[in-house]
């Protein structure tokens, strides 16, 4: 099952909006006969690419998968037919499948006589398909935020300047994160401040790019020749239901939102819902402060990745602005789930912690 959690991270940032799913086949004896991860959506799915590897050898043996294998025909046929036709014996599968239309594998299987089993090393396969699980759960895209910042918290110095914080080890990390996400977002004032370009830059074959999403609530920050406007990736701005947008006729599509009910920025919840109609599954907020802040006061951080550069500043933006938050008994609490150095830097990935329950 590891081998499987590992097949499936390979089809990071090509699945969307399908999961990333990573199969292992064993024969009677329960060696290795074949394996496979789904590659792209309206592709074969992995446990197809496993069977195929297999061959014959699947007849009897058994199918390790990620994810409950899907019980419904789309694009692809049901992998729980594609398992039965292939004479396997037992699965066993390390998360179900929330998606209602999908589910089912399980107990098709289970009627159909084969073995059944569920939560091998689930907590690992849950991390490698967290986004895509968590768009499921809450109707709505995971939202990571990464930021950047010296030891004492700040994003820029007293004089706006910020190239470069961290690394190029941490720059580098940024565009694996990219090339992850179906959507990267922005806020105007780093538009305004450091003409992005957004695109995710990899060493790999990744010929998708994510979606580049400007907040620009005002129709102010983007202009003629802006870099995001170029081709190396689609671009969307979100402006407000009464903004002028004819300077953007022909540049880029725009979104028109309604404002925030506290009249600062865009609704974030109705930003959210149309990226997910758009079929966006996972968003990298790069956005500064500003957004940033809105985003957690509108509880849609899923997970925050912070780079964390070994110097200090004293002064300067923070690298986050009001979120909402007014003594420390509301302090947003986090779980580290991660820590790794990156050059000279600190990477630290961390996931909102859910508050307890109130004693009556």
């Amino acid at each position: 099952m590891r081998r499987a959690v590992a097949l499936a991270a390979r089809g990071l940032g090509s699945t969307s909006p399908n999961p990333v799913v990573g199969c292992v086949v064993l024969d009677p004896r329960g060696e290795i006969a074949g394996e496979g991860y789904h590659h792209e959506a309206g592709g074969p799915h992995a446990e197809v690419h496993a069977l195929r590897a297999a061959g014959e050898q699947a007849r009897g043996g058994t199918a390790l998968v990620t994810l409950e294998p899907c019980n419904h025909t789309g694009r692809t046929g049901p992998c729980s037919r594609a398992l039965l036709d292939a004479g396997i014996a037992r699965v066993v599968y390390a998360v179900a499948d929330p998606d209602p239309g999908a589910a089912g594998g399980a107990t098709t299987l289970a009627a159909a006589g084969v073995e059944v089993e569920q939560g091998l090393l689930a907590d690992e396969a849950e991390a490698g398909n967290l986004a895509w699980l968590t768009s499921v759960r809450r109707g709505r895209p995971f939202v990571r935020w990464k930021y950047a910042a010296t030891l004492d918290g700040r994003s820029a110095a007293a004089d706006g300047s910020s190239r470069w914080i961290t690394s190029a080890e941490s720059r580098a990390d940024v565009h694996r994160l990219r090339a992850e996400a179906d959507a990267v977002v922005v806020g105007s004032g780093t538009a305004r401040a450091d003409d992005p370009h957004l695109a995710a830059r990899t060493s790999g074959a990744r010929t998708l790019q994510p979606l580049r999403v400007v907040v620009d609530t005002g129709a102010t920050a983007v202009a003629p020749g802006a870099r995001i406007l170029d081709a190396a990736a689609p671009t969307l701005i979100a402006v407000a239901d009464d903004a002028v947008t004819g300077h953007l006729d022909g540049l880029a599509p725009v979104l028109r939102l309604p404002r925030a009910e506290n009249g600062r920025g865009l609704s974030i919840t109705a930003l959210l819902d149309a990226l997910h109609e758009r079929g966006v599954r996972s968003v990298l907020l790069e956005g500064g402060p500003v957004l940033a802040g809105a985003f957690l006061t509108a509880g849609a951080v899923d997970q925050v990745v912070g780079y964390l550069a070994p110097a200090l500043l004293g002064s300067g933006p923070a690298a986050l602005a009001d979120a909402g938050i007014g003594t420390i008994g509301r302090a947003l609490r986090l779980e580290v789930t991660d820590l790794v150095r990156l050059g000279p830097d600190l990477r630290i990935t961390a996931v909102p912690i859910a508050p307890a329950p109130e004693e009556n």
